[in-house]
């Protein structure tokens, strides 16, 4: 049977999106993981192209019960909007994966949000005017309410997933400020927006018109834009794990919708997985999770002061070869200026250089570094730096004191002090105590803040040291100054 065997490669596929996941969750089978991702979703697309266009021959008495309520009755023209839809999708994948960089893959994951958030609205609008025309018509339609809440819940979290993943996507990508917007009594339009909405969804239930359903969208586009609009820079990457929770959530109740298994198996994976790691993000940052989401963190408003908080110490790139050459531990704090520069090619030349001498080379890896869980570890390990030197910052955290030289390349926020006070835009926010350590070098193209936009005391502390240019021509600069170094530090001796 037909029927039996689009639904039996559906369960496959949702079977092989569960060792996906399960093989992202670590380093070492990361690519098998993806290997079983990519299959699945072959498999879910072969299935449904097999399931639109299967032959009459091919059907038996229980197709019209089994097969999801998108399967019409097949022929020529369903298929050729599918493939033309399908090619479409491709050719704006391939061109999106060609040209992103590493450093913007943050953006392109928005992007990616807004597209299942979108494509969630409009499955919603069009199983309406399936469902609607029987309504109507006086056809009796099983489990009504049930199939009208799936599709107004859906639309709801598509729209919030499509806007807030916009301006998500123009504050990574900086076409907007990353400062929250603070508009007056912020959580009330919050919430009477909720209730608006709830009581559009009651109304389309008992009325099935397009007025409140239309309603409920204008609502829900405009609740997804304030949301993530009110959020700081510096919780970004908690907002961008939390749509991709909601775009999973999208995802499964459009599957519920259509009444597609494996649209609910996927669904449900993403935004149960999403969650979690909204979560353990948030305790990284010592963030509240429900604070998050309603703008209460990033929400101040950085003091900039009226000049330098003191002198600040300048290096050059021989004195700093020397200073390696001299030192006996080394550890490096890469942020989104090195992921930025593509600085990760000779920091894992200089790695490999200063091991070869002897010199302890660790790298301490802040959760949040590069804007996206992971991040830095991808960019790192794309570089060939040796995984079992690389940690996250909780292990190695109170090991600074015990540092000879700490180079931070590119890293702003993350090792910012002024995290450990009140009333920033950054509290309460764990940070790399890079400070403790005997010498600071920080890598900057000028001093200006970081992405959150609060001013950084550690540049002036008396043990910290400015290297101003271009961070992969600076490491560069090292690497070569590196063989003539004397073994003696040129400065602090």
């Amino acid at each position: 049977m037909l029927a039996n065997f689009v639904q039996a490669t559906y369960i496959v596929a949702g079977i092989l999106f569960i060792l996906a996941l399960a093989g992202l969750s670590r380093f070492e089978t990361s690519k098998r993981g993806n290997a079983f991702g990519i299959l699945g979703m072959l498999l879910a697309v072969a299935a449904t192209i097999v399931a639109v266009w299967g032959p009459e021959a091919w059907r038996g008495d229980d197709w019209g019960a089994q097969m999801p309520s998108f399967i019409g009755g097949g022929g020529v023209l369903p298929l050729v909007l599918l493939i033309v839809a399908m090619l479409a999708g491709a050719l704006i994948g391939l061109i999106k994966a060609a040209r992103v960089e590493m450093t913007g893959m943050p953006q392109l994951i928005a992007q990616l949000h807004s597209f299942v958030g979108l494509a969630a609205v409009l499955i919603g609008f069009n199983v309406f005017i399936e469902v609607r025309h029987e309504l109507v018509a006086g056809f009796l339609v099983p489990d009504a309410g049930f199939h009208l809440a799936e599709i107004w819940i859906g639309v709801f979290i598509g729209a919030v997933t499509f806007t807030g993943s916009i301006v998500a996507w123009g504050k990574l990508a900086e076409k907007i400020s990353s400062r929250p917007l603070t508009l007056p009594g912020r959580n009330l339009i919050n919430l009477a927006t909720v209730i608006a909405i709830i009581a559009c969804g009651v109304w389309f239930q008992n009325s099935y018109s397009w007025i409140p359903l239309i309603l409920l969208t204008l609502l829900s586009l405009f609740l997804g834009f304030h949301l993530v609009a009110a959020i700081g820079g510096a919780d970004m990457p908690v907002v961008i794990s939390m749509l991709n929770s909601y775009s999973g959530f999208a995802a499964a109740f459009s599957g519920f919708a259509l009444g597609m298994n494996v649209l609910i198996i996927t669904g449900a994976l993403v935004g149960a997985s999403g969650a979690i790691l909204s979560y353990i993000m948030c305790r990284a940052m010592n963030r509240s999770f429900i604070s998050v989401i309603l703008g209460g963190f990033g929400a101040t408003t950085a003091v900039q002061g009226d000049g330098p908080a003191g002198e600040i110490q300048e290096i050059k790139a021989d004195e700093l070869a020397a200073l390696l050459a001299d030192a006996k531990s080394v550890m490096i704090t890469p942020g989104y200026g090195m992921a930025v520069a593509q600085a990760q090619y000779p920091v894992a030349e200089l790695t490999k250089r200063l091991t070869d001498a002897g010199v302890e080379v660790r790298f301490a890896i802040h959760p949040v570094a590069g804007r996206l869980p992971g991040h830095m570890n991808v960019l790192l390990a794309e570089a060939h730096v040796p995984y079992d030197i690389v940690f996250e910052m909780d292990e190695v955290n109170d090991e600074f004191d015990q540092t000879d030289v700490v180079l931070v390349i590119g890293a702003n926020d993350t090792v910012n002090p002024t995290a450990m006070e009140p009333g920033t835009p950054i509290s309460g926010m764990p940070v790399l105590h890079v400070w403790e350590a005997k010498k600071v070098v920080v890598f900057k193209r000028s001093m200006k803040p970081g992405y959150a936009g609060v001013e950084n005391p550690l540049f002036f502390n008396e043990n910290t040291y400015m290297l101003f240019g271009d961070a992969k021509a600076s490491v560069d600069n090292i690497n070569n100054a590196l063989p003539a170094a004397d073994g003696r530090a040129a400065i602090g001796a």
